[in-house]
């Protein structure tokens, strides 16, 4: 029998579940949610808490509400699996998702609050001509959000083969319309404030199934992570063994791929719509200080979790099984769980990574209706004048549409190689939201024809440059596999190139803007956005 045999004979021993199992504590998890969304949504009387569950939220729950938006199944799934993998490289992700989130925090997040109302795009034409400027925000905003959405849709399916042991196409596909059924009817009943609880059973149920695995991992080894590092390396396949503890396993051959990555990683995320909404759902910029604080500590002490937890993959379960299991290697987390506390601990870990994708896509969903309904609809099509409840209505049906189109993305992307999704919502939001929202917040000569300039040509060129790259052909692990290759561009993330190429847009469509804009806007924004004054006629409709 040879080696390949024997292991993929491991992958198929180590992924023998109990579907009904993992149902039952899947549809608990549904039921428990579904309660607290129709209690919350009894009290959506008007814009304000549909869109942002009347700002009624404290500090300590919007922290939670924000690591659950920001913790994505690729938060648990995919670091631990790439850690597992991939060792020191692995761990690259999570150190970049945190730093990421320092970002968005230092420069963003508290002057966004203070300055707008609703959505991103309430920020970037405080002081523009709100026509252009609006529908150019939405619609960066809703390419973000489609791409995310059908990146977690996808993954949603794909899980499906190692959780419920359901490995053909037909059976994904109904996952998928399950999971995207599930998102409409969240957000349709709870809007935000529903939408927000998930978010915070989900942050807490994941971060406690995360602390007590990494408790479990560390008992085995005596709480030595140096012994547990050891142990990694004796069961490592990697040419040295050591290997997985020193950088360059993965990203060795091609640095420049993994700093252009890296770039976009840690400036998207402070582009990011649905992240940045989370502030306003708090009362006053004192509790959005307070939720950031809280935010910081989950986050932080989630990623140091993801940092046992890989290493204790690698050394309990094994690369290669992790590798010729059905979930690859987003099955590494999973695998884990059934070696440390069975069928039973594996159910309890599905239900949080279905859990994790639920409520990511139901926020998602969320930011892309209100974006629509708000900055479209109500500001440009009704030229800020319509009916704060016909408003309401069009998010509604918003949520229907995007929720249709994310079940037949995410059905029509499976088996196909969806990191490229993944990447273009990270490389879209700091290439053409990022750019915008420093100059709007810092730059007094910004212009709309900059801000217009900046966000179409980021989008493109992030977009143009995926498509030509080698995630969409000319590799075996391409969208289009190597049979097909018209990749002339080296890099699998454009942010190297698509970044820079945003901020200069708006620097020179400002420069040579022949409409220059109101200098007391301006100044009305600076003084709003650092010191809170004023803030409260922007919430108030």
């Amino acid at each position: 029998m040879s080696a390949d045999t024997m292991i993929v004979q491991a992958a198929a021993k180590a992924t023998e579940t109990n579907p009904v199992l993992n149902i039952s504590i899947f549809l608990a998890f549904v039921a428990v949610t579904l309660i607290v969304v129709i209690r919350a949504g009894r009290n959506n009387r008007s814009a304000a808490d549909y869109y942002t569950g009347g700002r009624s939220f404290t500090g300590p729950q919007n922290g939670f509400a924000i690591a659950g938006d920001y913790l994505s199944a690729a938060s648990f799934l995919g670091i631990v699996g790439a850690i597992a993998i991939s060792g020191y490289d692995g761990f690259l992700y999570s150190i970049g998702f945190l730093v990421a989130w320092l970002v968005a925090l230092l420069l963003v997040a508290e002057l966004m609050r203070n300055t707008g109302k609703y959505t991103m795009a309430d920020v970037l034409s405080f002081r523009l001509k709100q026509g252009p400027v609006r529908v150019a925000a939405a619609t960066t905003t809703l390419a973000v959000c489609f791409f995310y959405l059908l990146a977690q849709m996808a993954g949603a399916g794909g899980l499906v083969s190692l959780l419920l042991g359901i490995n053909d196409k037909l059976g994904q596909s109904v996952v998928v319309v399950v999971v995207g059924g599930l998102m409409i009817l969240y957000v349709l009943i709870g809007g935000m404030k529903g939408t927000t609880w998930v978010q915070i059973i989900k942050a807490f149920l994941l971060i406690i199934g995360a602390f007590a695995m990494t408790i479990w991992v560390l008992a085995i080894n005596g709480f030595n992570f140096s012994a547990l590092l050891d142990s990694a390396v004796a069961a490592s396949i990697s040419k040295p063994a050591e290997a997985i503890l020193v950088p360059g396993l993965k990203y060795g051959h091609n640095p420049l791929d993994f700093i252009s990555l890296a770039i976009a990683l840690v400036l998207g995320t402070a582009g990011l719509p649905h992240v940045l909404m989370r502030f306003y759902t708090v009362p006053s910029a004192k509790e959005a200080r307070r939720s950031v604080v809280w935010a910081i500590w989950l986050i932080g002490a989630f990623y140091l979790f993801t940092l046992v937890l890989g290493f204790g993959a690698a050394a309990l379960v094994g690369a290669d099984v992790i590798a010729a299991a059905p979930g690859g290697v987003n099955s590494a987390a999973p695998l884990l769980s059934l070696a440390l506390g069975g069928p039973l601990l594996l159910g309890f870990i599905s239900a949080i990574a279905f859990a994790t994708i639920l409520a990511v896509v139901a926020g998602i969903t969320i930011t892309a209706a209100t974006s629509f309904a708000h900055d479209i609809y109500m500001s440009v099509i009704k030229k800020g004048k319509g009916d704060p409840d016909s408003e309401v209505k069009v998010a509604r049906r918003t949520v229907i549409v995007i929720g249709i189109l994310a079940i037949a993305g995410g059905i029509g992307v499976q088996g196909q190689n969806i990191a490229f999704l993944v990447a273009l919502a990270f490389a879209v939001a700091a290439s053409a939201n990022l750019p915008t929202i420093l100059y709007s917040l810092f730059w007094r000569g910004f212009t709309t024809r900059g801000a217009v300039w900046s966000m179409y040509g980021g989008l493109a060129a992030a977009m143009i440059l995926i498509v030509f790259s080698p995630v969409f052909s000319g590799t075996p692990t391409s969208m289009f596999g190597a049979g097909v290759n018209f990749a002339w561009f080296p890099l699998s993330n454009p942010g190297i190139v698509s970044i820079p190429i945003g901020f200069f847009l708006g620097w020179l469509g400002s420069v040579t803007s022949t409409r220059k804009e109101d200098p007391l806007l301006a100044a009305e924004m600076s003084v709003r956005s650092l010191t809170g004054h004023g803030a409260e006629k922007a919430v108030e409709h």
